[in-house]
């Protein structure tokens, strides 16, 4: 894919102005957005990813525009893995409702920075050395495994790296609730409470990082489409984080789901690894004769990978609830009786 530098700085230029616009709009009105906000954003986001990719098939044709759906759907739904980890974040350090914006903003923001690192050292490494695919690949069926036999908890709880508690018991601090992530204290300049969040998201994502991009980089190698396809899943992150809220939580099968597919991107990353073989240790350096998986299978697989995660986790959420609503109604709930056993009426 030959992309002319001026398409590089207008695709950054352009990313960059609407993160300022939305960084200098949240601060100046810190609230919860209104459902109509939520629902135009997001549909302004994801119509502009469905029309880059419409751009790239007219340009570039079919089969990069499919690496950018693959790419961009498997940076969605990891992003919303992301999800989680962010409401267990808020949730520790109770962060105000109307300041979640402006934390969420600012995280996002130093994800795109931190991704952006990880894209460049990713097509540097892949430029110079064919035998990466194979670390990349086993690396994510390495977390597909662990993250399917882990899964999500219910009672699971943020726990602080020891970058973030040094940050904590080192800077000086207010704990004064603002807007603002420095502000001045009794002359002296001190971070808020809101910078040590943003910290905490940004950091956090860098994790995330570790698996996103091999998990891209197995969907295409061009660095173009791999920080496109970043780009318009983080851009749109701050708006699902609000509008999914409660639905996040009846994602029961999400973990699961996000296991058999970085699992399948891991395999294909394996055999394309094995078709491009050049480590001497390995069949004498030569190539292997495996199939590779072509990008229009890997796109059906991702499709059908998610929907049928989210179909099967809206219904196992539907079906507990009812049986827990019958168990209530027949007396049985956690809170229908006293120590002694009996029926608390109303």
């Amino acid at each position: 894919m030959n992309v002319a530098p001026w398409q590089w700085f207008l695709t950054i230029g352009l990313a960059a102005a609407v993160l300022l616009f939305d960084v200098i709009m949240i601060a100046r009105n810190p609230h919860r957005p209104s459902t109509k906000e939520l629902v135009v954003a997001l549909s302004f986001y994801i119509g502009a990813a469905i029309v880059f990719g419409i751009w790239v098939w007219m340009s570039h044709g079919s089969q990069l525009a499919g690496e950018f759906y693959a790419g961009w759907l498997t940076e969605y739904s990891l992003s919303v893995d992301n999800l989680f980890i962010f409401l267990l974040i808020m949730a520790k350090f109770a962060v105000p409702e109307k300041f979640q914006q402006t934390a969420l903003m600012w995280g996002i923001i130093i994800a795109i920075v931190l991704r952006g690192i990880f894209i460049w050292l990713g097509a540097a490494a892949i430029n110079n050395f064919s035998w990466v695919f194979y670390i990349f690949g086993a690396f994510l069926i390495y977390t597909a495994v662990k993250l399917a036999t882990e899964g999500e908890s219910d009672d699971e709880e943020y726990e602080e790296n020891r970058f973030m508690k040094w940050v904590e018991n080192t800077l000086p601090s207010t704990k004064e609730w603002t807007n603002k992530l420095f502000v001045k204290e009794n002359a002296k300049r001190v971070v808020t409470p809101l910078f040590i969040v943003v910290l905490a998201l940004g950091t956090t994502d860098l994790l995330f990082a570790l698996d996103s991009i091999p998990a891209i980089y197995g969907l295409t190698k061009e660095p173009y489409l791999v920080l496109t396809a970043n780009l318009f899943a983080l851009m749109g992150l701050r708006q699902l984080y609000f509008l999914l809220g409660g639905l996040l939580q009846k994602l029961v099968y999400l973990s699961l789901g996000l296991s058999v597919l970085l699992a399948f991107i891991g395999v294909k990353l394996i055999l394309h690894a094995l078709h491009e073989n050049e480590l001497p240790f390995i069949n004498g350096g030569e190539h292997f004769d495996v199939p590779e998986i072509p990008i229009a299978v890997s796109l059906g697989a991702i499709v059908v990978i998610l929907g049928v995660t989210t179909v099967a986790s809206l219904w196992k959420s539907k079906r507990d609830a009812k049986a827990e609503f019958a168990q209530v109604g027949a007396g049985q709930g956690p809170d229908s009786s006293d120590d002694d056993g009996f029926y608390k009426g109303d």
